[in-house]
């Protein structure tokens, strides 16, 4: 017997997905999503509340959210902030793998002379 509550699995076509669609998706309520859109966590596309459309990538922002709430219980501010530093050292991890890498000899290294 399936459960009621069980996430409907989203394929990798869908790129965007109205406030509701969000909701339903994620089993979350407006306000909440609201409240991580003021907190900056979400940043939809569109004029207003009625006609916001978020990335599909939203969901696993969201699933993060929960689980620091509901396992380290963090506030919203400090979810922000937590994820703010995890973006930040994803970015220089990648930056540290290129400089790990060396330059690439094409860019500085003249062609051979025929």
């Amino acid at each position: 017997m399936a459960q009621e509550n069980a996430l409907v699995p989203v394929c990798d076509v869908v790129t965007s997905l109205s406030l509701t669609e969000l909701c339903r998706v994620s089993g979350s309520s407006a306000d909440w999503i609201m409240e991580l859109v003021e907190e900056g966590i979400l940043e939809p596309a569109g004029p207003d509340r009625s006609a916001w459309i978020f990335e599909s990538t939203s969901l696993s922002v969201i699933q993060t959210v929960q689980r620091l709430q509901s396992d380290l219980r963090i506030n919203l501010p400090g979810v922000a902030v937590v994820l703010t530093l995890a973006e930040e050292n994803a970015r220089l991890a990648r930056r540290l793998t290129q400089f790990e890498a060396g330059p690439d000899p094409s860019i500085w290294m003249p062609a051979p002379k025929r």
